[in-house]
């Protein structure tokens, strides 16, 4: 009887070793899935971050483009509204000059 209550006594042991292990190896592989997961985290908001200084560069660009676009759009405007003047104004003083 008393080698039975050793065998138990190792069973158990060994039982309880063996979840131990396993329950460590899971504890582990959780870990390292969180770790990988939170580094994956990390570099979606840096990456993030990189696209949206790059968008901000493009809309800096896009805007420069565009004012630029105004400007040069008015001048020519400006330049078609002083010909325009000036045919009137040639139109005006031939009519003139027929009539005198």
């Amino acid at each position: 009887m008393k080698y039975r209550t050793y065998i138990i006594v190792a069973l158990a042991t060994v039982f309880t070793i063996s979840c131990n292990k396993e329950k460590a190896a899971i504890d582990q592989n959780t870990s390292d899935t969180k770790d990988a997961i939170n580094e994956r985290k990390s570099e979606v908001a840096d990456e993030a971050a990189y696209a949206s200084e790059q968008a901000d560069l493009q809309a800096g660009v896009n805007k420069a483009q565009i004012e630029a676009d105004k400007v040069a759009t008015q001048a020519q405007l400006d330049a078609d509204k002083k010909i325009a003047e000036a045919a009137a104004d040639a139109a005006k003083a031939r009519v003139d000059g027929e009539n005198k």
